[in-house]
C-alpha cells in the first residue's frame, strides 16, 4: 500500500512561540501529502479525533505527529495497527534544549520534522507473527518457590506443569525446622508451612504434579516449547508456553574450606548440617554423642571471598541467629558464639537481631578468623583477629558451625568451564584449518547445568553471569532471563530466604502469564512490549556467516548443518541487534530497516562548508541514552544545534552501512551513543553496547575506505541519569571536528 502521510504540528508548550510554524509547514507540504496541520494542543482530545477524523476521511496510513516525547501520551497517538505513527520531539529536543527563535534552531526543526516524513514514508506498518500456541506453564523446582509460583498461575486460571526432581515437593523447607520470623514483634521462629502449600497446590485441578521427574529436552519457543521428561523410566512430552525455573540452591563446597577447620573433626558441621540434626532429633556433639556445652558460629564461611564466593549469601546471619535460638531452647546454660564479618539482617529482620542480643549468654563480635583447630582435648580451638574488642582472641568450644554460602543450582562447575574452554580453542584451531560448514556450532555453545536441556544453538541451560546467576537485566528485569519466556525465581536468581522466595515466585509467575498472552497475539515482552514486529530474512543471499546466529543475545537464532539461521520468532525481543550484525544486510523489519535509516540520514540538509555550520549524526540508544536527551531538555539544558538525533532500538542494531552513508552525505561526524556495557552493564538488550564497541573495528574499515579521519567517529556510553553529561559530549565532539576540519564529502 503507497503511504499517505498525514504531518500535525502542535504548538502548544511553546513551540509555537520559539519556531516558524508556517516555514515548517511549508516543508511539509513539500512533499505533497494529504494533509498538514498545525493545532494549539495535539494531546487534546478535540485534536486527537481531528487526526483520527484524517485517517478514515483521507485514507491516512502513515502520522507524523510533531509535539513533544514519544515517552509523553504513548497510547495517545496509537491509531491502529494499519496506522505507522512517528513522534518527532519539538519540545525537549529542540524548542527547551535551544535558542528559541533562532536559524540554528528552525534548521533544527525543520531537519527533525523530514527525518520523521522519511521514517514512516520508508517504514510499514508491522504486522503480527501468530501461531497456535499454548498458555499452560511449566514450574520446575518443587520447593517454596517452585509451588508458590505453580499455585499463583493456577489460581489466575492457567494449567501448570510442576516438575521436580526428587522423590516430594517441599524443597529445603522439609530439611529446616522452623524458619525466620514472619510476624510482629520478629522474635519467634515459625514453622515452614510447607505441608500446607503442597496440600493447596494437590488439590488445585489446574496444576500437574511430576515428582522423581527430570527434563530430557526443552526445544522450540514460547508458546511452543516441546519438553519431554523422564520419570521412573516413563518418558512423556507436553506443550507449555513459558517457564519458571525455581530450581533453588545448593551449599557451598565445604570440602574446599579447609582453612576453617573443616575435614579436621567432625564437631566442626556446616549450617545446613546442623539443620538437619536439630530436624532429626537434636543438637549433640557429633564426635561422642555427648551434649553441647558451647558452640561457635563462624559467618560467611567461604562467602565474600574473593577465592570462594565473591557475593553475600543474604541469609547466612539469620540463620545463625535463628539456629543459635535452637542451641539456648535446648541447652539454656550453653555459651554461644558468633564470629561475623557484618550482621546483616534487613527490614524486620533487624528486631529479630537485637532480640538475640538480648540473650546474656550469646557473645557476638566483629572479627576475621586466623585459624581452626583441634585441641588435644578434643575441642576445637578458633583464632579471631581484627575484633571490635580491640585484640585477637581465642574461642574454645565443643562445636563449629561454618555459616557456607548459597549456590544457584544454575552453577556450571569450574571443571566443566575448563574442559569448555579448551574445547573452544581446540574448534577454533580447527575452524582456521577448514572452511566454515556449521558443524561446530554446539561444542562453541555456552556450557549449562542440564537443568531444562534447551536445544538452542546457544547452550542447553540458561546464561549466567560469573557467580552462576542467570540473569536478562537485574535492575530493570528482575525475573528475566536471556531465554525468552523463560522466568528465574528464588535462589536461583538470587541468595533469599523462603519468604523473599514466595514474593519472587508471584512476580516470576506473573511474567510467565504475560509472555503466553503477548505471544498469543504475536508481541514482544519486555524492554519492546507490545512491539509486534519481527525479523525477516532474505536467506537467498545468507553467506552463512554465522554472525546473526551467534550475536543475538536470547538464542533467537538456530542453524542448519550448513550454518543458516533458522529464526524463531517468538524467542525474539526485537532489538534488531541481528540487524546490526549481518554484513549483507539481509535482515530487516517493516518499521526498522537498513533503508529506512538511511532514507532519514538522506532526509537531513547538509550544509556546505562555506555555511560554517557543521552537522554531526548521532545514533543513540532510545533505552537509557534517548530519555536522558528527553531529560536534558526537562531540565532546559542547552547543546549544540548541530546535533541530529536518530534513535535506535539498541546501539547494538547499528549497522556500519549508515555511518558510511552518513559521512559520504556529507556529516563532519558521527556520535553512537549507548547504554554502559561490562559487569554493571545497563544494556536492556544485554549485549547491544558491547557488541558496538566490539563492531568500531567495521567503522573504521569504513572510514579507511571513505580516506577519513577516525576521530571523525566516537562511542559514548550514558546511562538515563547522566542527562546532565549531554552538552559536554556534544561540544567536546565539535571541537575535535573542529581540528580535523570539514567533511571533503560536502556537496559531492
Amino acid at each position: 500500500m503507497d503511504p499517505k502521510i498525514g504531518v500535525y504540528i502542535c504548538k502548544g508548550c511553546e513551540i509555537g512561540r520559539s519556531l516558524d510554524i508556517d516555514q515548517l509547514i511549508k516543508e511539509a507540504e513539500a512533499g505533497k501529502h494529504p494533509v498538514c496541520k498545525t493545532h494549539d494542543c495535539l494531546c487534546s482530545k478535540e485534536a486527537v479525533n481531528m487526526i483520527r477524523q484524517d485517517i478514515e476521511g483521507e485514507g491516512l496510513n502513515r502520522i507524523v505527529v510533531a509535539a513533544c516525547s514519544n515517552r509523553v501520551f504513548p497510547e495517545l497517538f496509537d491509531f491502529g495497527k494499519n496506522v505507522l505513527t512517528d513522534r518527532v520531539n519539538l519540545r525537549e529536543q529542540v524548542v527547551w534544549s535551544h535558542t528559541p527563535n533562532d536559524e540554528d534552531t528552525q534548521m533544527l526543526a525543520e531537519d527533525c520534522l523530514r527525518m520523521g516524513i522519511a521514517k514512516v514514508k520508508h517504514g510499514e506498518p508491522p504486522e503480527p507473527y501468530t501461531e497456535e500456541t499454548s498458555k499452560d506453564i511449566m514450574v520446575v523446582g518443587g520447593g517454596i518457590t517452585g509451588m508458590t509460583a505453580a499455585k499463583a498461575a493456577a489460581e489466575a486460571g492457567y494449567k501448570v506443569f510442576l516438575v521436580e526432581k526428587e522423590t516430594h515437593l517441599g524443597g529445603w523447607a522439609t530439611k529446616f525446622k522452623k524458619t525466620f520470623p514472619k510476624h510482629p514483634p520478629y522474635q519467634q521462629l515459625e514453622d515452614t508451612t510447607h505441608t500446607e502449600l503442597i496440600e493447596e497446590i494437590s488439590k488445585n485441578d489446574n496444576i500437574t504434579i511430576h515428582t522423581s521427574t527430570v527434563i530430557d529436552k526443552t526445544s522450540g519457543q514460547p508458546g511452543k516449547f516441546e519438553v519431554t521428561v523422564s520419570s521412573n523410566g516413563q518418558k512423556s512430552t507436553f506443550m507449555v508456553g513459558s517457564i519458571v525455573q525455581a530450581t533453588g540452591w545448593v551449599p557451598y563446597d565445604p570440602e574446599k574450606l579447609g582453612h576453617w577447620g573443616y575435614g579436621i573433626s567432625p564437631d566442626i558441621v556446616t549450617n545446613v548440617q546442623m539443620e538437619e540434626m536439630v530436624n532429626n532429633g537434636g543438637i549433640k556433639r557429633p564426635s561422642d554423642g555427648k551434649p553441647v556445652e558451647s558452640i561457635a558460629f563462624l559467618q560467611c564461611a567461604g562467602s565474600r571471598d574473593q577465592d570462594h564466593l565473591p557475593y553475600c549469601s543474604a541469609v547466612c546471619c539469620r540463620v545463625s541467629l535463628k539456629q543459635a535460638r535452637y542451641v539456648r531452647e535446648q541447652y539454656p546454660d550453653a555459651k554461644i558464639y558468633i564470629i561475623y564479618k557484618d550482621i546483616r539482617t534487613p527490614q524486620q529482620y533487624e528486631m529479630f537481631y537485637a532480640y538475640a542480643q538480648e540473650d546474656e549468654g550469646l557473645f557476638l563480635t566483629k572479627g576475621e578468623i586466623a585459624g581452626v583447630a583441634k585441641d588435644d582435648d578434643g575441642k576445637i580451638v578458633v583464632d579471631v583477629e581484627e575484633t571490635l574488642l580491640g585484640e585477637d582472641i581465642k574461642i574454645k568450644t565443643d562445636m563449629v558451625v561454618l555459616a557456607t554460602g548459597m549456590v544457584p543450582t544454575t552453577k556450571v562447575p569450574d571443571e566443566i568451564l575448563e574442559e569448555h574452554q579448551q574445547a573452544l580453542e581446540e574448534t577454533k584451531e580447527e575452524e582456521e584449518a577448514k572452511t566454515d560448514d556449521g558443524k561446530k556450532a554446539a561444542e562453541a555453545a555456552e556450557p549449562g547445568a542440564k537443568i531444562l536441556n534447551l536445544t538452542y544453538r546457544q547452550g542447553t541451560d540458561l546464561p549466567t553471569l560469573k557467580y552462576g546467576f542467570p540473569d536478562s537485566h537485574f535492575i530493570c528485569f528482575p525475573y528475566e532471563t536471556r531465554r525468552t519466556g523463560i522466568y528465574a525465581a528464588g535462589a536461583v536468581r538470587a541468595p533469599m530466604d523462603f519468604a523473599s522466595g514466595a514474593n519472587d515466585a508471584y512476580g516470576a509467575a506473573m511474567k510467565a502469564i504475560q509472555s503466553v498472552e503477548a505471544v498469543g497475539v504475536g508481541a514482544s515482552v519486555h524492554p519492546r512490549v507490545g512491539d509486534i514486529s519481527f525479523p525477516d530474512f532474505f536467506m537467498q543471499r545468507c553467506t552463512q556467516c554465522k554472525r546473526c546466529t551467534e550475536e543475538c543475545p536470547f538464542g533467537t537464532l538456530d542453524e542448519d548443518d550448513k550454518g543458516t539461521p533458522l529464526p524463531n520468532p517468538f524467542r525474539c525481543r526485537r532489538c534488531g541487534i541481528c540487524l546490526g550484525a549481518c554484513p549483507e544486510r539481509i535482515i530487516s523489519f517493516k518499521n526498522y530497516n537498513i533503508n529506512q535509516i538511511s532514507q532519514i540520514i538522506k532526509s537531513i540538509n547538509v550544509p556546505d562548508e562555506f555555511e560554517e555550520k557543521p552537522r554531526i549524526l548521532a545514533f543513540i540508544c532510545e533505552n537509557d541514552a534517548l530519555p536522558s536527551v528527553d531529560m536534558a531538555g526537562l531540565k532546559r539544558l542547552q547543546y549544540n544545534p548541530y546535533i541530529r538525533i536518530i534513535p535506535l532500538r539498541c546501539l547494538g542494531s547499528m549497522n556500519s552501512i549508515w555511518v558510511g552513508d552518513a559521512l559520504s552525505s556529507g556529516f563532519d561526524g558521527v556520535l553512537l551513543i549507548g547504554c554502559k556495557k561490562g559487569d554493571d552493564y545497563q544494556c536492556h538488550f544485554i549485549r547491544g553496547s558491547e557488541l558496538a564497541n566490539t563492531r568500531m573495528d567495521n567503522v573504521r574499515e569504513k572510514l579507511t575506505q571513505l580516506v577519513l579521519e577516525e576521530e571523525r567517529v566516537q562511542l559514548h556510553e550514558l546511562a538515563i541519569s547522566d542527562y546532565d553529561k549531554i552538552p559536554k559530549i556534544f561540544d567536546d565532539f565539535l571541537e575535535v571536528i573542529e581540528t580535523v576540519g570539514p567533511n571533503p564529502y560536502k556537496d559531492m
